[in-house]
């Protein structure tokens, strides 16, 4: 997959050597969905492109992925892509719909539906991730790291019973209590085409991976550490195996479980180099939580981008100064929204590097 030239010496890793606990020269910042859909120049591509066509054609992917570092000095770049290209690749349609978000006409609503499930070979169709992947990379000229990522098992799950985005995965959640040892079929189903993709994307290049179990919300503490955190284990757990087995470099892996603050202990424990985290957690207790030796990730909520500069400024500078310099890779507590003033973005970036 990768292509026969060596790729570019890496010119800035402040986000590596903040995930591997190394010392830094700024605080490093990237933002969640940095290259969507706040960018007028992503929605002139848009106007062009269906959304998954821009995922499956790397150059399209490459390009959104590049837009917001010719406008910002961010310190990582994450590949343009979506967690629900992976039920796309087992089989479910997948079909991004304005104003709604994505919708699976679809889904699977019974145990047996899970026989419409394809695993075999839903590799090769996420092969289109991997090529852009490298083509990133040499693109990126060694300018800052390439993150590529995944949905978690549980939150894959829930778009797939739910048919798309939900505030009560009242469907999925039933699935748990109706068809408990179906649920974990399911759910080590999606494991393993997980770290099958996830590994894929090493060996394309990606720097740094993140798992997004952006669900977690959903789950009581009890069923978190019942329903996800197994799975997130044996993600992060056969995922180093396979890479040490074969020599390939491992890449530090964040986890990012939103609204599963009540757990950064249990986090904590799985492995993982960061921990992501919301805006309702606060870094000093998450600190104290999750240890010197993790590394953790975010928070300003995304909210916080449309007040006026100088407010926006010293909220970014208090949470810089609260998480210290130290093992911390500044972001926002979940993705940016669609109409976030870009000059916001150009405050959070030099908030960030001037705090400490």
């Amino acid at each position: 997959m990768k292509d026969a030239k060596p790729f570019p010496v890496l010119k800035n890793d402040n986000l590596l050597r903040a995930a591997r606990g190394e010392v830094v020269d700024r605080v490093p910042v990237w933002v969640m969905r940095q290259a969507g859909r706040y960018l007028p120049e992503f929605q002139e591509l848009r106007k062009q492109h269906d959304f998954f066509t821009v995922c499956r054609t790397p150059e399209l992917a490459c390009e959104v992925t590049m837009q917001p570092l010719r406008r910002f000095d961010l310190d990582a770049s994450i590949i343009f892509s979506d967690i629900l290209v992976i039920p796309q690749a087992l089989g479910l349609t997948v079909e991004m719909h304005a104003g709604v978000g994505p919708v699976l006409p679809q889904p699977i609503k019974v145990p047996d539906d899970l026989k419409r499930l394809t695993p075999d070979g839903a590799l090769s169709r996420l092969s289109y991730v991997g090529d852009a992947i490298t083509m990133m990379r040499h693109k990126l000229d060694g300018r800052v790291p390439l993150i590529g990522f995944s949905g978690a098992p549980w939150t894959l799950m829930g778009y797939m019973i739910e048919g798309g985005g939900s505030k009560t995965m009242s469907k999925t959640k039933a699935w748990l209590k109706d068809y408990p040892e179906d649920s974990k079929l399911f759910l080590n189903l999606l494991t393993d085409a997980i770290v099958d993709y996830l590994e894929m994307q090493v060996k394309a290049g990606a720097q740094m991976l993140q798992v997004f179990e952006s669900s977690a919300e959903h789950l009581s503490k009890e069923d978190f550490l019942e329903w996800s955190v197994p799975y997130l284990r044996r993600i992060r757990d056969e995922l180093v195996d396979r890479l040490n087995k074969k020599v390939i470099p491992v890449v530090p892996i964040t986890l990012f479980a939103k609204g599963a603050g009540h757990s950064l202990k249990e986090q904590s424990e799985l492995g993982y180099d960061v921990i992501g985290l919301d805006w309702t957690v606060d870094p000093i207790e998450a600190r104290n939580l999750v240890g010197p030796n993790i590394t953790l990730q975010g928070n300003l909520d995304p909210q916080d981008m449309y007040r006026n500069p100088d407010e926006l400024r010293n909220l970014t500078t208090e949470m810089v100064h609260k998480f210290g310099k130290s093992r911390y890779i500044a972001n926002l507590g979940h993705g940016i929204t669609p109409q976030t003033p870009l000059a916001s973005m150009e405050v959070l970036v030099e908030a960030v590097h001037k705090a400490l």
